[in-house]
């Protein structure tokens, strides 16, 4: 008898994750609505507010102090401890990673890369932002504060925007910005709410920032949150690019290991002539010294010169040639030479 084996959760849950389609159709990307416009304007708005507020050292600073003078981490020590561990949910490594690796899985398993390309473009707009915003007011923290009162602006610090709550807002709030159903969007928006809410107000019970500094940086997070959709088509494009190259990749090493190589384009074929006769290398290079030799000039032969019939004359009178090389004709045979000619024409003339 044949039993069945009963399915526990854990596989019900993965056997429902495996009839979730390629790319869903279902997952709407948000677009840059009226609405969103509307609450993009308001929140630039109020960011403006509060960095006004700080530059002209308005009653929100006079409420910073007073935060920073009551001390809540004295006031209430028992949970230092937890809150120690908590702010870590605003620091941009571990929640980063954690964020990453979640929505990998998403990606792998949609079969889509637009959750990690959102994250990465979130998080670049974010150092982008804030880090310029910090390093533009250099605002000094409490712990660093030097003149009682002041707004502590143009001092060379970086804590105006807080960074952990603007990163809590943004890290955890793209959670709700990619989720693929309206539900599951309502109820990340107020977790990541919660959360960031928490992290910021952890920073002021540390001391670590001041309480402006917190709103700020819950406006600078929900502003970069609010101007994604505009990125849209940005992210679009690169997962377009992204999974050619990918194709290319996996062409290349499906040939290579198939071991077939992509043919070069042949050139053009010459006309069809008479074949041509390949020789051996032996008789190529004896004619290469027969053709050498035939471009050698051959010296003409002389014609044998014949003497004329009669005595034969001695060696020694006949009439020496010229030298090889020599210019000067050769004697003329009824010449003599210049000292004979002189003694003979002297007795001459005598007679």
């Amino acid at each position: 008898m044949r039993t069945e084996r009963k399915l526990t959760r854990l596989d019900r849950v993965f056997a429902r994750l495996d009839r979730e389609p390629e790319r869903p159709a279902h997952i709407d990307v948000p677009k840059m609505s009226r609405h969103r416009i509307v609450l993009f304007s308001a929140t630039l708005a109020f960011y403006l507010a509060i960095v006004w507020a700080v530059v002209i050292t308005s009653w929100l600073v006079r409420l910073d102090w007073q935060v920073m003078f009551f001390r809540p981490y004295q006031q209430w020590p028992q949970i230092h401890a937890f809150l120690d561990y908590y702010v870590v949910l605003g620091q941009r490594g571990p929640t980063a990673v954690m964020v990453a690796a979640w929505l990998g899985w998403r990606s792998w398993r949609q079969h889509t890369l637009r959750p990690l390309l959102s994250l990465g473009a979130s998080l670049l707009l974010l150092n982008i932002t804030v880090g310029a915003a910090k390093l533009g007011m250099g605002r000094l923290g409490p712990h660093y504060a030097i003149t009682i009162g002041s707004n502590e602006m143009g001092l060379g610090g970086d804590i105006f925007p807080s960074g952990h709550t603007a990163n809590a807002v943004v890290t955890w709030g793209i959670l709700a910005y990619l989720a693929s159903t309206p539900r599951a969007r309502r109820w990340l928006s107020a977790l990541s709410a919660v959360t960031s809410l928490g992290v910021g107000l952890t920073t002021v019970y540390l001391g670590t920032h001041w309480l402006s500094d917190v709103v700020l940086g819950w406006a600078a997070g929900l502003l970069i949150l609010l101007a994604l959709p505009w990125f849209e088509p940005l992210v679009a494009r690169a997962e377009t690019v992204l999974f050619d190259l990918r194709d290319r990749l996996r062409d290349r090493l499906r040939d290579r290991r198939s071991g077939t190589t992509i043919a070069p384009v042949p050139a053009p074929a010459s006309p069809v002539g008479a074949p041509v006769l390949l020789k051996p290398r032996i008789a190529a290079q004896g004619e290469a010294a027969a053709a050498r030799e035939a471009t050698v000039p051959v010296r003409p032969q002389r014609t044998p010169v014949h003497l004329a019939p009669g005595p034969h004359t001695a060696r020694s009178e006949r009439t020496p040639a010229a030298p090889a090389g020599s210019r000067r004709p050769p004697p003329h045979p009824d010449r003599l030479p210049r000292g004979a000619a002189a003694s003979t024409a002297r007795p001459l003339a005598g007679g």
